[in-house]
C-alpha cells in the first residue's frame, strides 16, 4: 500500500503527483499489462536482449 504524507500547505495536486509517481515507480500498471496476455519465453527472452542491446548503445554514445 503507498502512503503519501501530505504537507502543511500543500495542493492536492503536487500530492497527487506524488502519487502518481510512487506508483509507476513500483511497477503494478507494468506487470498487470505483461500478465493480460501470455508471452513465450523465447519471446520474452528475445525482448529482453533487444532492451540490453539498446541500453548499450545509449552507453556508448554518451562516453
Amino acid at each position: 500500500m503507498i502512503i503519501i504524507n501530505i504537507k502543511d500547505g500543500e495542493s492536492l495536486d503536487k500530492a497527487l503527483k506524488r502519487f502518481k509517481k510512487k506508483f509507476e515507480k513500483t511497477g503494478v500498471m507494468r506487470e498487470l499489462r505483461s500478465r493480460q496476455a501470455f508471452e513465450k519465453k523465447s519471446v520474452s527472452r528475445r525482448t529482453e536482449i533487444k532492451k540490453a542491446i539498446y541500453k548499450q548503445g545509449l552507453n556508448r554514445e554518451t562516453i
